[in-house]
């Protein structure tokens, strides 16, 4: 039998994790708290006192990876060690460990947004609900790290220093309008070495109205302009017609703006037409960006948009608005556990590549061998 205790790349790098409890109250080792903590999440169980019950029912496999010296550590101390870890410093641990085992190929798109944890916020104590901020690969739809904000509008604030911890070398970084910043966009391209697409709207009136103009005059004369391409997709099905008609223009000389935003490249103009039971809707969005063809530019919006599914399962799979985890470092750090939890089922391409997260789950949780073959392609 292989020896699989406390080893693989999860180990080295969560157990550097600094144990502020004090020396001579500790029954139970921080690096064992959290594997119980992650692989109960992988299996299902999103709370603390869930966690517990796992734990008690699978101490003999547990001990195949970690000690237990005093066995079982209770649900309350299970809560009390998540409210005690830093979340910077496990959420660097996770940044560092996704390095190692998630290839992010030149040319994928990195998609940062933010997503409110509602069950978090405490009216009663006027207390808001946790914000946190992702940064999502849409190649391998794994969370590459995470930060978080008490309020949404801390977002600008927020992405730099999420941008300090990634390695996204030659990516294409997409973000939201409210952080389309210049401070932001010049991280990207100076320091992180990647080039962007950023939305554009009215929080940038002038820029915004002069691009909303440049492409309305363009559009009536039938996009002749040889600077613009233009490149157009159609989705049926469910009874719903969706039609997109990307277009992008590197004929930007006449804007005094490109000066102001580092390596400004080119404008750009998505048109979604919705048919669905009879009705219409027609809606335009635009941005700018660092890259120079029509079809980098319709891969990273319509990426984008694919960071909101990751939000759909944290909330319907991991039931994180359900969460009523409130005080402390907990929440965050339990948002944390299911992010890691999300990745690792996610990384499964051979077994189960075309079931649901959710049976991805419940599969790790009532099959040892397949829980086992999850940890052994995560922790390497």
């Amino acid at each position: 039998m292989v020896n699989k205790l406390y080893k693989g790349s999860f180990f080295k790098h969560f157990m550097i994790i600094y144990d502020p409890r004090e020396d001579g109250k500790v029954w139970h080792k921080l690096i064992d708290v959290l594997f119980i903590g992650i692989v109960a999440t992988l299996c299902n169980f999103n709370e603390w006192e869930e966690m517990e019950i796992w734990a008690l029912k699978k101490e003999e496999w547990l001990k195949k990876y970690i000690e237990l010296p005093n066995g079982i550590p209770s649900y309350s101390t299970i809560r009390r060690v998540f409210d005690f870890i830093g979340p910077k410093q496990f959420e660097k641990c996770f940044v560092e460990w996704m390095k190692e085992i998630v290839q992010v190929s030149k040319g994928s798109i990195v998609a940062i947004d933010g997503k409110t944890m509602r069950g978090t916020a405490d009216e009663s104590n006027g207390k808001k609900a946790i914000h946190i901020v992702n940064a999502w690969c849409s190649e391998n739809k794994m969370i590459l790290g995470q930060v978080k904000t008490d309020v949404k509008s801390n977002e600008i604030t927020a992405v730099p220093e999420l941008l300090d911890m990634l390695f996204i070398k030659g990516c294409i970084v997409t973000v939201d309008a409210l952080n389309t910043q210049k401070d932001t966009v010049k991280k990207i391209v100076k320091e992180n070495k990647a080039d962007y697409v950023v939305a554009l709207k009215e929080n940038h009136p002038v820029l915004h109205g002069e691009v909303k103009e440049y492409f309305s005059n363009e559009e009536k004369n039938g996009f002749k302009n040889e600077n613009i391409e233009c490149h157009r997709t159609m989705e049926k099905g469910h009874g719903r017609i969706e039609e997109r008609i990307y277009c992008y223009s590197t004929d930007i000389k006449w804007m005094d703006a490109r000066k102001d935003w580092e390596k400004m490249n080119g404008i750009g103009m998505v048109i979604r037409r919705v048919e669905e039971k009879g009705n219409k809707r027609e809606e335009r969005a635009f941005h700018f960006g660092s890259i120079k063809t029509v079809g980098e530019y319709a891969e990273a919006v319509r990426k984008h948009w694919g960071v909101e599914s990751t939000h759909w399962s944290l909330d319907v799979t991991f039931r994180e608005d359900a969460c009523k985890t409130r005080k402390g470092k907990a929440p965050e750090n339990l948002a944390m556990l299911k992010r890691l939890a999300m990745n690792m089922v996610r990384k499964d391409n051979k077994r189960l590549p075309k079931k649901s997260l959710k049976i991805r789950r419940v599969s790790a949780l009532l099959d040892e061998e397949y829980l086992e073959y999850i940890l052994d392609i995560n922790f390497g």
